[in-house]
């Protein structure tokens, strides 16, 4: 299938990531909830296991400006500093089928560019290609600039997500 698109961003390019990915994965969620302040992520291993198939979408975002030395001399590798993990999931009012996104992530250093808008367009073209009517994500309420990002794109809140401890 071609490419519906191209990444709109420039000294960055995204990677389409596999199932193989699964251990790098698990490094970018873990990152993601420890800097929203989680304490206890050893679960996030068992959310990619359950959730991480080959008929997940996942891309890695790299900065091309960026390469690290591996293995013979001259060869490097790029390591990502975000990266989209898309699946499917059901609105649960509706019933419709919608694309989902798990994960959005880019590095700290990397933010306030644009990049979190980019993927997220991204998200979206692939979600209309793949045949898609909506495409729906979760958000911390706590995180203010995840919430600004989706407001100003659209994304309109469909329920809460209410937990008392015992």
């Amino acid at each position: 299938m071609a490419p519906f698109s191209t990444f709109s961003i420039e000294n960055y390019q995204l990677e389409a990531g596999s199932v193989l990915d699964r251990a790098r994965l698990v490094k970018f969620m873990h990152r993601a909830y420890q800097e929203m302040g989680g304490s206890e992520t050893a679960h996030l291993a068992n959310t990619v296991q359950r959730h991480f198939s080959s008929e997940s979408q996942l891309w890695w975002l790299i900065d091309e400006r960026a390469a690290l030395p591996v293995g013979l001399p001259g060869t490097t590798r790029r390591e990502p500093i975000g990266c989209l993990w898309l699946g499917e999931g059901t609105d649960q009012r509706s019933g419709v089928r919608q694309a989902y996104v798990f994960l959005l992530y880019v590095a700290a250093e990397h933010r306030r560019q644009g990049l979190g808008k980019a993927l997220m367009t991204y998200a979206q073209q692939w979600a209309k290609q793949q045949g898609y009517a909506q495409i729906g994500l979760q958000v911390f309420e706590d995180n203010a600039a995840a919430l600004n990002l989706y407001e100003q794109m659209g994304y309109k809140p469909q329920a809460r997500w209410l937990s008392l401890a015992l």
